[in-house]
């Protein structure tokens, strides 16, 4: 047996694998960028989007019709139009219907659509909805020929290519969407703002976006809240991207004597849920401190999320902390990206405009050619049924002569000159149109249709008139649909400084003779009598002991002053906080130090400000004033505070206004007083001039402003003090000897430091084994100017007394 076989020519249909991964990622990327994730600048719609309200149409969906089931509606759409699953469809009913997610719902829903704190929306056979009324605006005029159709996926229907939409949906609802190697965010905007804007750029083609910008100020929100600052606002709108800082609203409300934060508003597309639940982990980890309680207190009349601040706690502190690590402010990043004749592009805010105004343009003329089209196959069959009146004798006996209604259009056209539309419609009149009264109401309707096609044709010749059209549309949408701006624009842009998540109190900062600094609230030190024991704030180590010692606010300035005559600048809140015991941080590790420079002194300024003035004195009794704004940009190494000698140094520093006395005390218990006037302000650089006269051996140990009615506190190293009126100190001339201010006896030891003080003032005192007593101003004795003073501290075997600071109790 032979069996036959046949040749079977194979051809090669090798392909490269690279070539053809490459054509089908760009047909996917193009079908993704085309038909799904991007809006079109025209209608702002995404193809599923515009299926969703165009079979909503289809099914006569509308606002003044019943509620349909969500089931029905997404059965149509996926049965005629959307080739995706159920699920996207139905995403998309719920997310047009959701007040918190669309500036202007398109989709009025019943039942339970989801909400804010990210409750999915009951299954579609339980929800039920409509279109709203300003979503059938996006329909209006497409049964005129507004707008091209295209088949549906399996060719068996027409669908939308774009909606004939009156309203500027891609501004005032947004979009947003990430497609292959590119995605859109553009934020929901005000519609009042938005037809206003238009409205200007049909009434001035060259506006520019800088004044465009005066009318829509900034994105405006469903949830409201506030936008931070315009800067990122402006860069959207030049460039088509910016970023801009979207913030809660929260205030803070007293309840008896505690403080508590309630949050009003939440920024866009936040879950709410979400953020209390991120609070309270916040407050858990105790990266948030302050808050007793946090409960949600919203109800059907608006928002309410209730935090509780604790007693010691401060509201304003925590609020900013909430918005440094919370969701409760976040930034939303703007891309302008939408499809321009089917093309992605990044548009800026007048580009959007005018393209939104060239589709409205498009829309009027071909609605306008449609009806110019209907009107004149009107008026031509009106023509002909007032021709047929004028002969009715004629045309009646004409019909009646015929054998049938073909015989009878036949010889109308040939005997009357009909056309063939005019003689149907002649044999399709009815009897009552021959009376006199039709005959008036065919001559109206044929003179209204006259002016009706004048004016058509004057539309369609000017350009002009169809801008005035868009123009007054936009009055009447404006009017029906504009409401007020919800998101409020707060003047700030900037981002939160650190001082905002830092709470305003009193620190106590100390120096150690090695160059150690930390800071403690002042409250950690308890108020003692005169005499007391005192508290240990810094264990000495090494043989090192607390050298300065000052209270300052938080957020105060520090001016580190150098022995070499060299400033530093810092604030409070960067020197580190360590316990008690501890010794605190090298200085050399905040500030940069010069090889030999140690530190003479630190001034805490609250802010800097004209007419003021920094006094700075010598050991060597040199005073010197400068300008405290010549100190306002200092830089990190530092600048020169005042040229110094090589064997002088830096003693102390005061801010002054000019207006005052200056005291100085020396260690052997000299002290001058003399007006600032007879100082003159001289330049940052320079080196002052004589403010007292020393002895040999003499040495500057203080420096102070006067204030009349205080007291003049003299410490020595053994412990012991005084308080002296300041009347006790005559007025001198600046460079004399000065007067006694305290014995320098051996007991009392040499003078440490001197300062002015009020009754309502309370005392820091240090000894250099770190040993802290804080006392009352009001328990010393106010004695007279040449005495020795009374025990303020009981000292241990070899103790000194290094340094003394006041505490400002308000």
């Amino acid at each position: 047996m032979v069996s036959d076989t046949t040749d079977i020519d194979i051809k090669d249909t090798s392909i490269s694998i690279e070539e053809e991964m490459k054509n089908s990622y760009l047909e996917y990327s193009m079908s993704v960028i085309v038909q799904r994730a991007l809006p079109d600048i025209r209608d702002g719609l995404k193809p599923v989007h515009r299926r969703v309200l165009f079979g909503m149409y289809d099914l006569k969906n509308f606002n003044n019709k019943p509620y349909k089931k969500s089931a029905r509606i997404v059965g149509d759409v996926i049965g005629k139009y959307h080739p995706h699953g159920d699920a996207a469809v139905y995403d998309t009913i719920v997310r047009l219907a959701q007040d918190f997610s669309m500036r202007y719902p398109l989709v009025d829903g019943q039942g339970n659509f989801g909400s804010i704190d990210g409750d999915p929306p009951a299954a579609m056979r339980y929800t039920e909805a409509r279109m709203t009324k300003l979503a059938q605006e996006f329909l209006t005029d497409i049964e005129k020929e507004t707008v091209d159709f295209t088949a549906n996926y399996d060719d068996t229907l027409l669908e939308p290519a774009i909606l004939p939409t009156s309203i500027p949906n891609l501004l005032i609802n947004g979009a947003s969407g990430i497609a292959v190697g590119m995605a859109t965010n553009i934020p929901p905007h005000n519609l009042r703002e938005v037809c206003d804007a238009l409205i200007a750029v049909i009434d001035n083609s060259n506006i520019s976006i800088d004044d465009l910008m005066k009318i829509i100020i900034a994105p405006d929100f469903p949830t409201a809240g506030f936008i931070l600052g315009r800067k990122g606002v402006k860069e959207a709108y030049r460039t088509g991207r910016g970023i801009i800082k979207i913030r809660a609203r929260a205030f803070v409300e007293m309840v008896k004597t505690k403080e508590r934060v309630i949050v009003s508003e939440i920024p866009y597309q936040v879950n709410k849920t979400k953020l209390l639940e991120n609070i309270a982990d916040l407050v858990k980890d105790k990266k948030i401190e302050g808050i007793s309680d946090i409960r949600d207190e919203s109800d059907r009349d608006g928002m309410r999320i209730v935090i509780d601040i604790k007693r010691d706690g401060k509201a304003l502190v925590v609020m900013n902390r909430l918005y440094k690590f919370t969701q409760m402010e976040k930034s939303f990043g703007i891309i302008f990206l939408a499809l321009v004749n089917g093309r992605p592009q990044t548009l800026n805010l007048k580009e959007i405009l005018e393209h939104f105004i060239n589709h409205r343009r498009e829309i009027i003329i071909r609605r306008t050619v449609f009806d110019l089209k209907k009107a004149e196959e009107r008026a031509h069959i009106l023509e002909g049924l007032r021709k047929a009146l004028d002969f009715l004798d004629e045309v009646i006996a004409l019909i009646r002569s015929s054998a049938d209604s073909k015989e009878a259009k036949s010889r109308l056209i040939a005997e009357f000159d009909f056309s063939p539309i005019q003689a149907q419609a002649i044999l399709d009149m009815r009897l009552h149109r021959l009376t006199g009264l039709e005959r008036a109401k065919l001559d109206e309707e044929y003179n209204n249709i006259i002016k009706d096609i004048t004016r058509f044709k004057a539309i369609l010749e000017s350009p002009a008139m169809v801008l005035n059209l868009i123009r007054e549309e936009l009055l009447e949408i404006k009017e029906k649909y504009g409401d007020e701006r919800r998101t409020e624009i707060l003047a700030q842009d900037e981002e939160l400084d650190i001082e905002d998540l830092i709470a305003d109190e009193d620190m106590a900062v100390t120096i150690s003779h090695r160059g150690y600094i930390k800071r403690n609230p002042i409250s950690l030190y308890r108020a003692q009598r005169r005499g007391g024991k005192g508290l240990t704030g810094v264990v000495p180590k090494d043989e090192d002991f607390v050298e300065h010692l000052f209270v300052a606010s938080s957020h105060n300035y520090l001016l580190f002053f150098t022995n070499q005559g060299r400033v530093y600048w810092k604030k409070v809140h960067q020197i580190p906080e360590a316990g008690r015991m501890s010794k605190g941080k090298a200085i050399v590790n905040l500030l940069e130090l010069q090889k030999g420079e140690k530190l003479a002194t630190v001034l805490p300024i609250k802010e800097f400000n004209e007419n003021q003035f920094i006094v700075m004195a010598t050991r060597e009794g040199l005073i010197k004033k400068t300008d405290l704004m010549a100190y306002s940009n200092v830089r990190t190494n530092g600048i020169i505070a005042l040229k110094i000698n090589d064997d002088d140094e830096l003693i102390s520093v005061r801010v002054t206004d000019g207006e005052h006395d200056i005291f100085i005390g020396t260690k052997s218990g000299k002290s001058i007083r003399f007006s600032e006037k007879d100082i003159r302000s001289m330049g940052r650089v320079a080196a002052g001039n004589i403010g007292i006269r020393l002895e040999d051996g003499d040495e500057v140990v203080g420096m102070e402003t006067i204030k009349e009615g205080s007291t003049i506190l003299t410490v020595t190293e053994n412990g012991y003090g005084k308080r002296t009126k300041t009347e006790e100190y005559r007025v001198q001339s600046r460079g004399g000897k000065g007067i006694l201010t305290i014995k320098a006896s051996a007991r009392n030891g040499s003078v440490v430091y001197s300062y002015q003080v009020s009754e309502q003032d309370q005392l820091m005192i240090i000894t250099e084994h770190g040993k802290i007593i804080r006392l009352r101003v009001a328990d010393i004795s106010v004695i007279g100017r040449n005495t020795q003073g009374v025990k303020l501290i009981d000292l241990g075997p070899g103790e000194k007394v290094v340094s003394v600071a006041k505490v400002i109790e308000e």
